[in-house]
């Protein structure tokens, strides 16, 4: 295995968010109207909208006024539900980096959540962290993985991409990643 292995956070290295249920309790609306509200106004927050910018928008969205404390605590939540990480990716990352592989991080995540990410132990094998949330732009857009790769310092085809989602996946493999759908570590681990 020679270049460099990107790795997504949501969904691969985590588990689904578990923050969904106290999100819509602290706003005091039922789940099933928070949920789709929640998804449909993700992207403009993993490109960088504050963390106000975003619960202000999902409150309007539900009718409930959302100030400064509660979108502190909003976000307090919501960072929470993504921050369990799976052991089996986390054992893979560990053999990769213990082995020399040069390890990159490519999220779709806010700025805030980034903050809380730096400070994870887990962290520690990743020689690059690219946010979304603090650089304006996502996946799947070619702009992302391109400025992942210029960092890199590598041609992309010299990057193995992994991603749950298949829009993000194509994104990779038009810049010229060699990206795969994630399914799971022990199928990483037979593709690297």
């Amino acid at each position: 295995m020679t270049g460099w292995v990107v790795f997504d956070y949501g969904e691969v290295i985590c588990g689904r968010t578990t923050a969904l249920p106290a999100l819509a309790g602290t706003l005091g609306v039922p789940l099933e109207e928070f949920e789709p509200q929640y998804w449909r106004l993700r992207d403009a927050y993993d490109r960088g909208c504050t963390d106000l910018e975003y619960w202000g928008a999902l409150g309007d969205a539900l009718g409930v006024p959302v100030d400064e404390s509660t979108s502190d605590r909003l976000t307090e939540i919501d960072v929470r539900g993504w921050s369990e990480v799976r052991p089996a990716s986390l054992e893979l990352l560990a053999g990769l980096s213990e082995a020399g592989v040069p390890l990159a991080l490519l999220s779709n995540a806010p700025s805030s959540f980034a903050r809380f990410a730096e400070r994870q132990d887990w962290v520690r094998h990743f020689r690059v962290r690219v946010f979304s949330g603090d650089v304006g732009v996502a996946k799947p857009d070619a702009e992302i993985f391109e400025l992942l790769v210029a960092r890199l310092g590598v041609p992309a085809g010299d990057c193995v991409f992994f991603d749950d989602r298949q829009s993000n996946v194509d994104g990779a493999r038009a810049v010229g990643l060699r990206a795969h759908l994630w399914d799971g570590p022990e199928a990483a681990r037979a593709l690297l």
